[in-house]
């Protein structure tokens, strides 16, 4: 046990390695490229007693850099998600964007953005993530409701997949009616979030996502272990002292806020959530201590990736983030389905 506690350990440190370098790449390049050299002189530019940042500089610090660092934190929320939806259905082909969590959530932004804008009110900080993340709120709460059998009240994973499903094509059609009366920059809007875009990072969206990210990241930890009892069976986790419906509750709040709150900045973006803890279960082990932590790193890695390459592609412009994850996570989807392996 000692010693596989110690490879893991090492995969752990391997993969924070592996996320400081590809944030490194993500720094420096772009539609503009920026040397070492560049970087260095434009956060000491923050410092007193230097010059004013020149113009690319600002580009950097308030471009570059907070899109960097929310693609990061993103990616960690919807790999920790999707470690979350799995262990507590102790099934590998459940995520987020399954259950109707963002595509309820990208309704939730929507909605705000389309009222907002009529009424113009002046809005808080917390007002846009708020709205997201009741309306992912609501259309988990509903997937779980219609999916639920009349006979015992628990939910099949077949049944959650389809009425996920539904749900999710119900609140996207939603989605298409604002933006057809919507008009155009809030229309415009909403067509990117729902292909997936960190375009509109800012310093202080990057707040708001650290603030539930950490906050989401550190309660799901503390639940490693009751996750691991639930493994075995939900009899066998109550006999180990595990309050199951309370522990079923609390994991899938902390999944709603931290799925919600990324989606409110950044639109709908799939398949990391399924992907990631995947592929830390084949090199690592079922642990989830581990396996959420290292979500965290590998879904930060892996977005910041895609993220890269939308930026390269066809540069100076950019591809939605949501379309290189969904080119890369349907084939992965399609693959465990087609191997009918549905458990741990």
């Amino acid at each position: 046990m000692t010693k596989k506690n110690g490879s893991r350990r090492a995969l752990l440190l391997l993969l924070a390695f592996i996320t400081v370098v590809v944030l490194t790449a993500s720094i420096r390049y772009g539609a503009i490229n920026f040397s070492t050299t560049e970087i260095t002189r434009a956060l000491a530019s923050l410092l007193p007693g230097h010059p004013e940042p020149t113009l690319d500089q600002r580009i950097f610090l308030e471009l570059r850099f907070p899109r960097a660092i929310l693609c990061l934190l993103v990616g960690a929320s919807l790999g920790v998600g999707g470690t979350l939806m799995q262990a507590l259905f102790r099934n590998p082909i459940v995520e987020p964007g399954l259950v109707g969590t963002s595509s309820g959530a990208a309704f939730g932004s929507a909605l705000f953005f389309v009222l907002g804008g009529a009424i113009h009110s002046s809005t808080s900080l917390w007002s846009l993530p708020i709205a997201a993340a009741i309306g992912g709120v609501v259309s988990t709460y509903l997937v779980f409701l219609l999916a639920r059998s009349r006979e015992d009240g628990r939910a099949s994973i077949v049944m959650l997949l389809l009425t996920g499903l539904a749900v999710n094509a119900l609140f996207m059609s939603a989605i298409g009616f604002l933006s057809y009366i919507a008009r155009d920059p809030q229309a415009r809007s909403i067509t990117f979030w729902s292909l997936g875009t960190l375009s509109g990072a800012s310093w202080n969206a990057v707040a708001i996502v650290a603030i539930s990210t950490i906050l989401g990241c550190a309660i799901a930890v503390r639940y490693a272990k009751q996750l691991n009892a639930l493994m075995i069976g939900e009899e066998e986790a109550t006999y180990l002292g595990v309050n199951v419906n309370r522990l079923k509750w609390i994991i899938l709040s902390v999944n709603v806020v931290i799925v919600a709150v990324a989606t409110a900045f950044t639109g709908v973006i799939s398949f990391v959530g399924l992907v990631v803890p995947h592929i830390l279960r084949m090199i690592g082990g079922s642990e989830n201590r581990f396996l959420l932590v290292g979500s965290a790193l590998t879904g930060a890695t892996l977005l910041t990736l895609a993220d890269l390459l939308a930026r390269l592609v066809v540069r100076p412009a950019e591809l939605p983030i949501g379309i290189v994850t969904s080119a890369v996570g349907v084939p992965v989807f399609i693959f465990l389905l087609r191997r009918r392996q549905y458990v741990f």
